[in-house]
Formats: C-alpha cells, sequence, structure tokens
C-alpha cells in the first residue's frame, strides 16, 4: 500500500475485503482497526463458532487469525493487490467460550514476492478476564485481484 495512504483509506481497504468474504460475514466476523503492517478482528461466541463442547471451534480460531495476519499483510501490499495464504501454522493454548475473540495480525516482514505474519488471538470473557487463546504464523502471497 502506498506510504501516502491515509488511516481511513488503509481500514476502509480492508473492510471492503473483508464484506466480500461470506464466510467471514457468516461468522460474524468485524473489523476493530488496520493500520500499516496491522490489523484486529473481533468474532463473538454464537452457535456459530462452537465445537461440541461449546467452546470456540479451533477452525473459527484458526480462519480468525489466517484473516487478520492475512489482512495485516493488505495493508502493506501494492494498489491492486490481494493477498492469498500460502501456509499457517497455529497453537491452540487455551479453550475458551462465551465473551469474544480478538485476534490481532501483524506483518513480521513484508517483500515482494512473500509477506510473513503472525497473529495472536486473545479471548475477551464476559467477566473481563483476558487471556491468549491461540498464536500463529503464516506466509502470504499477493496477487493480482480478479474482480
Amino acid at each position: 500500500m502506498s506510504s501516502q495512504a491515509t488511516p481511513s483509506a488503509v481500514f476502509a481497504r480492508v473492510q471492503a475485503s473483508l464484506l466480500r468474504q461470506g464466510m467471514m460475514q457468516h461468522l460474524g466476523v468485524s473489523l476493530i482497526s488496520a493500520e500499516p503492517g496491522r490489523c484486529v478482528l473481533a468474532m463473538p461466541y454464537t452457535d456459530k463458532v462452537t465445537q461440541q463442547q461449546g467452546g470456540f471451534h479451533g477452525g473459527a480460531m484458526g480462519a480468525l487469525a489466517d484473516i487478520a495476519g492475512g489482512y495485516a499483510g493488505l495493508t502493506v501490499a501494492p494498489e491492486g493487490m490481494e493477498i492469498v495464504t500460502v501456509e499457517y501454522k497455529i497453537n491452540f493454548i487455551s479453550a475458551c467460550q462465551g465473551g469474544e475473540l480478538r485476534a490481532t495480525g501483524q506483518v513480521l516482514k513484508a517483500g515482494k514476492r512473500i509477506i510473513i505474519a503472525s497473529a495472536e488471538v486473545l479471548h475477551l470473557g464476559a467477566d473481563g478476564q483476558t487471556r491468549v487463546c491461540a498464536a500463529m504464523q503464516q506466509t502470504l502471497m499477493p496477487v493480482p485481484q480478479n474482480y
């Protein structure tokens, strides 16, 4: 993204892409903040994101982390490019139920062909407690937009 981009333009670029993601819309994911190299997303606890024991499903946590890191990467990608995930590795640290999840994606290295990002997923409990529930690292690749 151009170094001339305003904070509102960075947010708008990420928000427009997020709104095109049917899965993220289905899961209730919302954009909290976006700035060059960093993105924060939230996902509320609902029956759409749970596993059989009532906790947040690992697939939902992984999707949230992947998207947060991917959008952090998008904030540093040139205009006219989108981001796709090449691979990611996630550690599930603790089971969480209720409240919401917040994933913060951060660019670790932005190259011309690949971008390395990480994401930390926090659980914000209804009781005000916050704890880390997952940590992820990923490799991203900028690709031309095709819409």
